[in-house]
């Protein structure tokens, strides 16, 4: 199997990994001069786009509060607004594993929009709120990962946060939540964290945005210990979001799809590279899959269910997407 290979990993501040242009980095030749110039204009584009609310029907907000500082979170703004409806759960890997909480704002905010609270790991790091763009530490050489800034244990916090606070009587999210409608996902190598989460029997929904597990023995992320035995312990339906061949984890997360046999999969191809949609507005048309699964998976919503059930299914019928499946009939 190919091992992933560096197709353009970005400059970050503070050693961050990909905190504006989300993507995992993967060992290799360094960019070329033009390849990093252009990586930097994608970052400060991506940092100096607004906040999106969604699209659902309750407009969302990005904040982090006093008791999860080190996590952000993405609800709709007017709690008020779902009457006696529940927020739905979904935890969230960055990018990189970075500690950027807003490196996915755009697609969080659109899932929270459809009534769920999305939780991400780190701080606010681009974007609005976020403070002014640190340089690179000296000597940060682009073709050499650091460690990972966060890890699955972030993520696990993250659901027993949200238990918490449903219970807590002072808490906004007070018997808000539905805490079985809870889901995992993540992009690149939060998507590796995602799918350590996925084992929590807490968890009812699983999304793996542009990953794969590597092949074993080849993982080249410091700090993140993986291999495919990890796919064994998924208990419920998975969807990958991968971005076609040019996607660095196409390999490897097309051979996790091969690999799957013991839960339904889906695997959903967009010809947008490793990158998906997620610096589009509302996040793109990623972002409207993923909510669709989730409504599917978490809600038992039929209509939602139709995206991806039956021959004449919303993806089979759009040429944009490319899709391969198992036991998902």
């Amino acid at each position: 199997m190919r091992h992933l290979r560096i197709e353009g990993m970005a400059l970050v501040a503070g050693m961050l990994v990909l905190a504006a242009v989300p993507a995992l980095g993967q060992p290799g030749p360094q960019p070329s001069p033009d390849a990093v110039k252009e990586m930097q204009a994608q970052r400060l584009a991506y940092n100096r786009m607004p906040d999106t609310p969604g699209t659902g029907p309750y407009p969302a907000i990005k904040q982090v509060v006093a008791s999860l500082p080190d996590h952000v979170i993405y609800r709709p703004k007017d709690l008020a607004a779902l009457g006696k409806e529940k927020l739905g759960i979904f935890v969230w890997g960055n990018g990189g594993c970075s500690a950027d909480g807003a490196s996915a704002r755009l697609h969080l905010s659109e899932i929270a929009s459809h009534g769920y609270l999305a939780i991400a790991p780190g701080a606010i790091l681009s974007g609005p709120g976020a403070p002014p763009a640190a340089k690179p530490a000296p000597g940060f050489d682009p073709g050499k990962l650091p460690p990972v800034a966060t890890t699955t244990a972030a993520l696990i916090a993250a659901i027993d946060w949200a238990y918490a606070e449903n219970a807590r009587p002072d808490s906004p999210f007070h018997n808000r939540l539905d805490l079985q409608k809870l889901g995992v996902g993540g992009h690149s190598c939060g998507g590796l964290q995602a799918l350590q989460a996925a084992a929590d029997p807490r968890v009812h929904a699983v999304i793996i945005n542009n990953s794969g597990v590597f092949a074993d023995g080849s993982n080249p992320i410091p700090g993140m210990e993986v291999d495919k035995s990890l796919l064994k312990k998924l208990h419920t339906p998975v969807l990958y979001i991968l971005g076609g061949p040019t996607d660095i984890a196409y390999p490897n997360g097309m051979d996790d799809f091969a690999k799957i046999d013991h839960v339904p999969v889906m695997v959903a191809n967009i010809a947008v590279g490793h990158s998906g949609t997620f610096a589009k507005p509302n996040g793109g048309a990623v972002a409207q899959v993923s909510v669709h699964w989730l409504d599917w998976q978490l809600k038992g919503d039929t209509s939602a269910a139709h995206w991806f059930v039956g021959a004449d299914c919303r993806l089979c019928t759009d040429p944009t997407w490319k899709i391969e499946r198992k036991g998902i009939e």
